[in-house]
């Protein structure tokens, strides 16, 4: 298979497993989603979900925010993890967003960047998911799998991003974003992981990752 041929298979073997998208963090509009995001940090998705509702039935925007203390804010979402650095980010992007923005989630990444405790990743999801704009936001399943399937080197982050920008329509970006989220979840996790579930990267893997996988299985 060439290079095109393996990005049209994978392209076609994800819309045709996935179909409809869900969205894994529960969220009502940017800046709910912008607080979910920022907490899944070093997080899991189901851990969030449970918390968000017990910090969003206090405060679901920026105004209601700022009245609670960082240490209220971080009383509730000690559960997810780094409550310090991100009680303190949640209060500080609030006011910042109020001073700045009427209160309002930016939709440019680079100023989204520019609010505390939000780096690229987290910008990126949330243009992406908010507003529909164009992103490849790389989580540790798409840089584990783009390593797998032979689209990137694995290096760091930054450069999956930049082959997956590479690779794949733009028009497919928040899609595909989304799709190899859940397919790595579902069909190739880092633990547990059986090939034999796993057609994409049967198909088109990695030659090193395919042996590496069967020595480990004999």
């Amino acid at each position: 298979m060439t290079k095109s041929e393996k990005v049209a298979f994978t392209i076609g073997k994800l819309q045709e497993l996935y179909p409809s998208i869900p969205v894994p963090l529960d969220h009502k509009d940017p800046y709910t989603l912008l607080i979910a995001v920022l907490l899944s940090a070093q997080s899991t998705d189901v851990r969030v979900n449970k918390i968000t509702p017990l910090l969003f039935a206090k405060a679901d925007n920026p105004y209601d925010m700022v009245k609670m203390t960082v240490e209220e804010i971080r009383d509730i979402i000690r559960p997810v993890g780094l409550s310090p650095m991100k009680s303190k980010g949640i209060h500080g992007l609030s006011k910042i967003l109020i001073d700045k923005y009427d209160g309002k989630v930016p939709t440019d990444i680079a100023l989204l960047e520019e609010l505390p405790a939000v780096g690229h990743k987290t910008a990126s999801v949330v243009v992406s998911q908010a507003f529909g704009i164009p992103a490849f936001p790389v989580d540790t399943h798409i840089h584990r799998l783009l390593f797998r399937w032979g689209f990137s080197n694995g290096k760091n982050v930054v450069q999956t991003e930049r082959d997956a920008k590479r690779l794949f329509p733009k028009e497919l970006w928040n899609d595909l974003h989304l799709q190899i989220i859940w397919y790595g979840r579902d069909y190739s996790p880092a633990r547990g992981w059986n090939l034999d579930k796993d057609i994409i990267t049967q198909t088109i893997g990695r030659k090193s990752v395919l042996n590496e996988y069967h020595k480990k299985n004999r």
